[in-house]
């Protein structure tokens, strides 16, 4: 059983990093709180800390604010987490809460790599790399230099898959073409020019079902204009004749629209331009493309 020296170094090497992170930049001074002896302890009894530095400080948590039987029943208390979490995940854990701190982020998720030590940050909609320090940050795509994969493209496609099951459908404009029996999800606003070539390409497209959430966010009169087409009698014929034929809607704007409903949903899943496109396997496509490779996407999510 370790003894409270043990312990007390562990904690001393995690207090060693964690006051590194939390190094006032303006002030040059240590800080230090509650939370950061929480968190020391927590990491230390699961048994992924180095052994060294303020250790002195460490002896007074432990000797002076944690009585050894609360020790003993912390112990027991993480003994399950302790088989459940391996190194690598109290490392990224680590990595995680050093560069929220530094970078002033939220971090969504963090996985080591295969490649040179490094780890995966995703935040802000976007893919980050560094060690296990958080020394240095690089940005950009990582490539496989044998086969010349894009392995950052790769891993964005994973990272922002969307699950069709989880949006709210009934929000959306439903087109059907032939029998529908392919699912096609577009975010698109009435004013975007991009939006309008991939009508012309959507309107080629044969047995699929297209749910439109129309996100306005490009200029006030796009929520105007969503407004107009949800209040029509046939919504999918309202917007893909102002979309693909420039027939712009003739009904009032009066009733109740999800607009609103659309842009929280957008924000929600960090959608930032339009179009967005969202197949059935999840896939997230930003921006526009052609109908072949719409329609070859379409094939393989229905695979």
């Amino acid at each position: 059983m370790r003894t409270r020296g043990d312990i007390a170094l562990q904690i001393g090497g995690y207090i060693d990093m964690w006051m590194a992170v939390h190094l006032n930049a303006a002030t040059q001074k240590h800080i230090f709180t509650v939370e950061a002896a929480q968190s020391c302890l927590f990491w230390t009894l699961l048994g992924n800390l180095p052994a060294n530095g303020h250790a002195i400080i460490a002896w007074i948590l432990v000797e002076r604010i944690f009585p050894m039987k609360l020790l003993s029943t912390l112990l027991a208390t993480v003994g399950l987490a302790s088989a459940l979490l391996s190194p690598a995940h109290a490392d990224e854990a680590f990595v995680k809460l050093a560069f929220e701190t530094q970078m002033r982020t939220t971090v969504e998720r963090v996985t080591k790599t295969d490649y040179l030590g490094m780890y995966e940050i995703y935040a802000s909609g976007q893919i980050l790399y560094t060690d296990e320090k958080v020394s240095v940050v690089f940005a950009g795509p990582m490539l496989d230099p044998k086969t010349m994969r894009n392995l950052t493209a790769e891993r964005m496609r994973v990272l922002t898959a969307v699950k069709i099951s989880d949006l709210p459908l009934d929000l959306a404009v439903k087109t059907v073409r032939g029998n529908g029996s392919r699912t096609l999800v577009t975010f698109e606003d009435p004013n975007c020019g991009y939006c309008k070539k991939v009508a012309q390409d959507l309107a080629q497209l044969k047995d699929v079902t297209i749910y439109t959430f129309m996100y306005a966010i490009l200029s006030p009169d796009s929520a105007e204009k969503s407004n107009q087409v949800w209040c029509s009698k046939d919504r999918a014929k309202a917007w893909n004749s102002m979309m693909a034929q420039g027939k712009m809607p003739t009904s009032k704007s009066d009733c109740a629209t999800p607009v609103q409903k659309v842009q929280e949903l957008g924000r929600k899943y960090a959608i930032t331009g339009t179009p967005t496109l969202i197949f059935a396997n999840g896939e997230r496509v930003p921006g526009a493309i052609s109908a072949g490779e719409i329609e070859q996407r379409l094939a393989q999510a229905s695979k």
